[in-house]
């Protein structure tokens, strides 16, 4: 197809068909697709900002990604921070009313969670203990009175680390545990029969011990996580106190969160 050929096609065929191609290959870039269609690089770039905000493509840096393959459990996380980008930042403005000043929070790696670290700029005094490592940019230094990263291998696909949930004052002293206030755990998964799930059993570890170690746990998970179940379990569902989403649960999940007392909170985007 010639340039010209393509230039004169209507955009709104020439979209269709692109969002298509990326479904189909599952990640391409700009040149790629520049050149597959025959058009400049600025057309494809206008066509993927505009198929992106339609929700039929996720935008990165340079390219394109499929929404199937923005859902899976393992995507880098720069890919997922744009999938449900607005109901997680419903979710994170909701979730931010549970914390109060002076409070002690625990928050696990993931994008929702960095959500919530953005609508935390008019607390003061936090003490703030988590594994991920894109946190202590999104926070202003007059949030907290203390900020600490729990240790351990680090996990470059999720930008987290995975270890033991204590914190060691000294090379000689030993693990000291920690405890929470409130711990906000984001989640790969949310199902009546499976509880709360993540895909590495390193993260399910590590949030189950935030779990325990917190006074109060909110489970953060938008509506793409509902009635699905990845490899490892963190917890049944009675192990939290609130569930916070973006839309209403399906009607199973829905009764199997009240009957293991879970609180719903339903964020408005």
């Amino acid at each position: 197809m010639s340039l010209s050929d393509a230039e004169k096609r209507l955009p709104a065929g020439r979209k269709a068909e692109l969002a298509a191609y990326v479904v189909e290959v599952g990640q391409v870039t700009v040149a790629k697709l520049a050149s597959h269609f025959g058009v400049s690089t600025d057309t494809v770039r206008r066509d993927l900002d505009q198929l992106d905000s339609e929700g039929l493509l996720i935008r990165t840096h340079g390219g394109a990604i499929s929404p199937a393959a923005g859902t899976k459990p393992d995507t880098e996380l720069e890919v997922r921070l744009h999938v449900q980008a607005a109901a997680k930042e419903a979710i994170g403005k909701l979730a931010v009313g549970l914390v109060e000043d002076g409070a002690v929070i625990m928050l696990n790696g993931g994008t929702t969670t960095l959500a919530l670290a953005r609508h935390l700029p008019r607390h003061r005094n936090l003490t703030i203990a988590t594994n991920n490592l894109r946190i202590p940019a999104e926070i202003s230094p007059n949030v907290f009175r203390d900020l600490y990263i729990f240790g351990g291998p680090v996990r470059t696909v999720s930008q987290t680390t995975t270890g033991p949930i204590s914190m060691r004052v000294g090379p000689d002293a030993q693990d000291i545990e920690v405890r929470a206030d409130i711990g906000f755990i984001g989640v790969g998964a949310v199902s009546a029969q499976g509880g709360y799930t993540t895909s590495n059993l390193g993260d399910a570890a590590m949030m189950a011990a935030m779990m325990q170690r917190s006074t109060r746990v909110a489970i953060l998970a938008d509506s793409s996580k509902f009635d699905r179940s990845l490899f490892a379990r963190i917890a049944t569902l009675e192990a939290a106190d609130y569930f916070i989403t973006n839309t209403t649960p399906p009607a199973d999940l829905a009764a199997a969160l009240g009957a293991a007392d879970v609180q719903v909170l339903v964020a408005e985007s």
